[in-house]
């Protein structure tokens, strides 16, 4: 049973086989080619018995292992590894079917690779999972053929393995030290031209390419003989708090990632900038209720806390509760802090009736709010119109895209400062608009 069980006979054999047919059809109208088509069909069964003899011959013919990263990073491309070992004395050509997790709902997963005999080989293949949660790998299948191509015969690796997918750990790599580059305009970042200085003195250095003209220290440069400046220290240990709406207007889904992971994987990254500046980092998330609370602290482990929280944030998308977030701010956090609000409004209607909350927080806070361009109303605004209808809904896009303006002058008006991002911009937008805040010292 096992045999039969590995036994696969490939497409080879039956085109084979379909051709012999063919040719004992011709043999009633030519009966010289009769005998000749039943060599053919001896000939064939010959090869198929020899290639199921150096197939099956061999107890361990070939082995496979799979390799994957510890955790998954959510919206990223992560790579995954196969391993392969033949132990055949001749080349065999590999087909490697994985078992990859329901999520990724992928049916046609299938890599080739030929492999010459007694060596070793790898193959690598990149999954992009686009939900947080556990990600279950199945068995590891390969299929091996002989040069002989009639038959394969599967080899089956028990390599089940449950991979956790976190929040993106590959930006927090990517960005890891963006605030404290010399050349920050290669990531987008725009420099910040610093209003006074609100920071302690820290000591005299020699200038390098970057530093302030301003900070020049003109009695210090005449006895060194060289530019000498004045070297500043920034205010350190102020509270930065990320909140995240999980409400129903985080559901939007852009490029398979919904806004509620794109303002996860965002809060992570900015997180360890914080730490990295010697800011205090903390977070919660609300919806119907206010939850998922890490207090903003400077410890070496926070940045583990907060991964902790972020992959275990859950959400039934139910309507946002403003006032319960005001009430819950103005009791938690008694410290002036710098508010971080990630959420997504589509009119201008929808932040009024939660204007008088967010009015609120910014009377004690710092509130930078951070909401959403719809990207698709983008592409229908810039698409060439042909009819009626398509300028009818170009006219509808555009009245949608200037509201979106409409409520960054409306939160300026109240002294609240807004990000209006693209998602796919969220990151590096986030990090700008806190280096700005932190460069002119307005916290």
């Amino acid at each position: 049973m096992k045999f039969i069980r590995q036994l696969y006979i490939n497409n080879l054999f039956f085109y084979v086989l379909l051709g012999i047919i063919g040719l004992f059809a011709c043999a009633f109208l030519f009966p010289v080619l009769y005998n000749a088509v039943w060599y053919l069909v001896y000939m064939l069964l010959t090869l198929f018995a020899l290639d199921l003899l150096i197939l099956f011959l061999a107890h361990n013919g070939i082995s496979a292992s799979r390799h994957t990263p510890e955790k998954l990073s959510n919206g990223d491309q992560n790579p995954i590894l196969v391993q392969l070992k033949n132990y055949y004395t001749f080349p065999v050509l590999v087909t490697v079917i994985d078992e990859i997790p329901f999520q990724f709902q992928v049916r046609d997963f299938k890599i080739v690779r030929k492999i010459k005999a007694s060596s070793q080989d790898s193959v690598q293949y990149e999954l992009r999972p686009t939900a947080r949660g556990a990600y279950e790998f199945g068995n590891l299948n390969v299929y091996v053929s002989s040069p002989l191509r009639l038959v394969s015969r599967r080899f089956q690796f028990d390599n089940r393995q449950m991979v956790p997918t976190y929040p993106s750990y590959i930006q927090l790599r990517k960005y890891d030290l963006i605030a404290f580059s010399n050349n920050l305009f290669q990531y987008g970042i725009k420099k910040i031209r610093r209003i006074g200085h609100t920071m302690e003195f820290e000591q005299i250095k020699e200038y390098v390419q970057g530093d302030d003209l301003r900070t020049l220290n003109w009695n210090a440069t005449a006895k060194k003989n060289a530019l000498m400046v004045n070297q500043f220290q920034d205010e350190k240990s102020q509270s930065v708090y990320m909140v995240i709406d999980k409400g129903r207007v985080m559901k939007m889904p852009f490029n398979g990632l919904s806004l509620l992971d794109y303002a996860i994987n965002t809060t992570l990254v900015l997180s360890n900038v914080i730490l990295k500046k010697q800011d205090k980092a903390g977070m919660f998330a609300f919806s119907k209720k206010v939850e998922n609370r890490v207090v903003a602290e400077k410890r070496s482990s926070q940045m583990q806390k907060i991964l902790e929280t972020l992959y275990n944030i859950k959400t039934d998308f139910f309507e946002s509760d403003f006032s319960r977030l005001y009430a819950d701010i103005r009791k938690n956090v008694n410290q002036r802090s710098l508010i971080v609000l990630y959420t997504n409004f589509e009119t201008l209607d929808g932040l009024h009736r939660q204007l008088p909350y967010l009015k609120g927080i910014a009377k004690s806070h710092l509130l930078v709010v951070v909401f959403f361009n719809n990207t698709e109303l983008d592409a229908l605004i810039q698409k060439k119109t042909e009819t009626i209808q398509d300028v009818y809904d170009k006219v509808i896009a555009e009245k949608f895209a200037f509201e979106k303006r409409l409520i960054v002058s409306e939160l300026k008006k109240y002294g609240i400062y807004s990000v209006l991002t693209q998602p796919e911009n969220l990151t590096l937008d986030s990090i700008n608009k806190y280096l700005e805040i932190k460069a002119r010292g307005i916290l």
